[in-house]
Protein backbone atom coordinates (compact mmCIF):
# COMPACT_ATOMS: atom_id res chain seq x y z
CA UNK A 1 0.00 0.00 0.00
CA UNK A 2 1.44 3.09 -0.88
CA UNK A 3 0.74 6.15 1.56
CA UNK A 4 2.21 8.87 -0.42
CA UNK A 5 0.40 12.00 -0.75
CA UNK A 6 0.78 14.42 -3.59
CA UNK A 7 -0.32 17.99 -3.76
CA UNK A 8 -0.29 20.01 -6.59
CA UNK A 9 -0.57 24.71 -6.45
CA UNK A 10 -0.21 25.86 -9.73
CA UNK A 11 3.50 24.62 -11.33
CA UNK A 12 4.57 23.56 -7.63
CA UNK A 13 4.06 19.97 -6.49
CA UNK A 14 4.55 18.32 -3.46
CA UNK A 15 4.90 14.27 -2.78
CA UNK A 16 4.59 13.56 0.75
CA UNK A 17 5.84 10.71 2.23
CA UNK A 18 4.36 10.31 5.73
CA UNK A 19 5.86 7.20 7.26
CA UNK A 20 9.14 8.33 6.23
CA UNK A 21 8.83 12.12 7.23
CA UNK A 22 9.59 13.51 3.53
CA UNK A 23 8.45 15.73 0.90
CA UNK A 24 9.46 15.73 -2.94
CA UNK A 25 8.83 18.75 -4.33
CA UNK A 26 9.37 19.70 -7.94
CA UNK A 27 7.88 23.00 -9.93
CA UNK A 28 8.91 26.75 -9.01
CA UNK A 29 9.30 27.59 -5.33
CA UNK A 30 7.66 30.56 -5.30
CA UNK A 31 6.42 32.16 -1.75
CA UNK A 32 2.95 30.87 -2.19
CA UNK A 33 4.47 27.79 -2.76
CA UNK A 34 6.84 27.92 0.13
CA UNK A 35 3.83 28.39 2.06
CA UNK A 36 2.50 25.58 0.93
CA UNK A 37 5.83 23.72 1.56
CA UNK A 38 5.92 25.47 5.19
CA UNK A 39 2.72 23.89 6.11
CA UNK A 40 3.21 19.86 4.89
CA UNK A 41 6.87 20.15 7.27
CA UNK A 42 5.24 21.67 10.18
CA UNK A 43 2.51 19.10 10.04
CA UNK A 44 4.77 16.48 9.51
CA UNK A 45 6.84 17.64 12.45
CA UNK A 46 3.67 17.86 14.58
CA UNK A 47 2.95 14.12 13.72
CA UNK A 48 6.03 13.34 15.57
CA UNK A 49 8.42 13.34 12.95
CA UNK A 50 12.35 14.03 14.77
CA UNK A 51 13.52 14.41 11.12
CA UNK A 52 11.55 15.70 8.19
CA UNK A 53 13.40 15.29 4.94
CA UNK A 54 12.79 17.72 2.03
CA UNK A 55 13.95 16.96 -1.41
CA UNK A 56 14.02 20.15 -4.32
CA UNK A 57 15.75 17.96 -6.76
CA UNK A 58 12.56 18.38 -8.85
CA UNK A 59 12.46 22.18 -8.19
CA UNK A 60 13.66 23.92 -11.37
CA UNK A 61 13.27 27.76 -10.04
CA UNK A 62 13.17 28.98 -6.40
CA UNK A 63 12.95 32.52 -5.97
CA UNK A 64 14.10 34.57 -2.47
CA UNK A 65 10.65 34.44 -1.34
CA UNK A 66 10.11 30.58 -1.11
CA UNK A 67 13.89 29.80 -0.03
CA UNK A 68 13.33 32.47 2.72
CA UNK A 69 10.22 30.49 3.70
CA UNK A 70 11.76 27.12 3.46
CA UNK A 71 14.46 28.69 6.10
CA UNK A 72 11.62 29.88 8.17
CA UNK A 73 10.64 26.11 8.81
CA UNK A 74 14.08 25.36 9.49
CA UNK A 75 14.16 27.80 12.35
CA UNK A 76 11.03 26.92 13.71
CA UNK A 77 11.04 23.28 13.74
CA UNK A 78 14.81 23.79 15.64
CA UNK A 79 13.55 25.88 18.21
CA UNK A 80 11.04 22.77 18.79
CA UNK A 81 14.01 20.47 18.92
CA UNK A 82 13.71 18.58 15.72
CA UNK A 83 15.67 18.75 12.48
CA UNK A 84 15.00 19.94 8.85
CA UNK A 85 17.08 18.47 6.44
CA UNK A 86 17.02 19.93 2.94
CA UNK A 87 18.44 18.39 -0.19
CA UNK A 88 19.34 19.47 -3.64
CA UNK A 89 18.19 22.87 -2.90
CA UNK A 90 18.55 25.30 -6.33
CA UNK A 91 19.73 28.63 -5.69
CA UNK A 92 17.43 31.73 -5.53
CA UNK A 93 16.58 32.48 -9.22
CA UNK A 94 16.97 28.93 -10.64
CA UNK A 95 19.07 26.76 -11.89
Amino acid sequence: MNSDIALARDDFTELVDPRRGSVRASGHLTAQAGDLLRGTVLALRSDGHPRVVVDLGGVYAADEAGLATLEAARTAIAADGGTLLVVRAPAAGGR
